[in-house]
């Protein structure tokens, strides 16, 4: 099991501090020091005051971010968790995630997704309706441009004619891509396209207003993940090709005691999942940064494989 840290500006009551260099200095130092496999920021470039005040919250730039983060770390994956695609012209996204690919020497993850607040396309000028043919139009236009020249694409809603993008991605052929999201869609692109699936490990009752399917327990996930074997076969595919990253915040947070995370990891490292999203309070800088290294010894170390003696 591999675990991702996701930077606490998405908790509501963040400390300050960390809107700053210092911060997320002292934040992705200590979080590759303590183990933590990948570091992680959210992508809400627009969102409304309505949104956040009733639970919504803040956010960088994901990978204006993780380029900041590249040039303080050494062997952290640097991962957006998710990028709106929708949001963005694919070709201009393409050449920021090379750019972070190249200068991080090979260490962008990115976790794409559909989005889901209706606000925020209307502010950014982009159909609701239309993200989830404009995420599948984004998904070819990104693996084009990483992997050839005199790239041509005719779509719905991007074109391009012959166009050639260097540097490519370090990575070969392009950096992962993983999905996000609980739908059966979702696991269509990941089973065609992907390298990843990151679920959410959520109740009905919050399904709705994130615009995607509950998947509740280890269980429910081991069923979904049976499903993704399928449609992987359907495509020549095995699941030793993905990574499969749970989001469960009930149940991974650092602030919970360490033997009940290591339950409900081992729960869900059973039903097929390899990668873990923590998402610390964020209330205190320094009780943040302690967090991080509790976590690493207390639940990261345990699930290190063990050196033969």
């Amino acid at each position: 099991m591999r675990f991702t840290v996701q930077y606490p500006i998405a908790n509501a009551a963040y400390d300050p501090r960390f809107l700053s260099g210092k911060g997320l200095i002292r934040f992705a130092k200590t979080a590759e020091q303590a183990g933590f496999h990948a570091i992680a920021f959210t992508d809400h470039p627009a969102p409304s005051d309505k949104w956040l005040r009733s639970g919504g919250h803040d956010s960088f730039d994901p990978l204006s971010a993780l380029s900041f983060c590249a040039a303080v770390t050494n062997t952290i994956r640097l991962m957006s968790y998710v990028l709106v695609l929708p949001y963005r012209n694919p070709l201009l996204a393409a050449k920021q995630g090379a750019t972070v690919d190249a200068l991080s020497d090979g260490r962008l993850t990115l976790v794409l997704g559909a989005g889901y607040l209706r606000s925020e396309f209307a502010a950014l000028g982009v159909g609701f309706t239309e993200r989830n043919a404009l995420l599948d139009e984004g998904i070819d236009v990104l693996k084009g441009i990483w992997t050839s020249d005199d790239f041509h694409y005719k779509g719905n809603h991007f074109t391009a004619l012959g166009q050639t993008a260097h540097p490519r991605p370090l990575q070969s052929p392009h950096p992962p891509l993983w999905f996000g999201g609980n739908s059966e869609r979702a696991l269509r692109r990941v089973a065609m396209h992907g390298q990843g699936w990151s679920p959410l490990i959520i109740p009905e009752s919050i399904s709705e207003s994130v615009r995607t399917r509950s998947i509740g327990s280890a269980t429910e996930l081991a069923i979904r993940i049976r499903q993704l074997r399928d449609l992987l076969a359907e495509q020549g595919r095995t699941l030793d090709e993905i990574d499969v990253q749970i989001d469960y915040a009930a149940g991974t947070a650092p602030n919970l005691p360490a033997d009940r995370i290591l339950d409900s990891v081992s729960q869900f490292a059973e039903a097929g999942a390899n990668w873990a999203v923590v998402t610390p309070r964020g209330e205190r800088l320094e009780d943040t940064l302690a967090e991080l290294v509790r976590y690493g010894d207390t639940v990261i170390a345990k699930f290190k494989p063990q050196t033969p003696t």
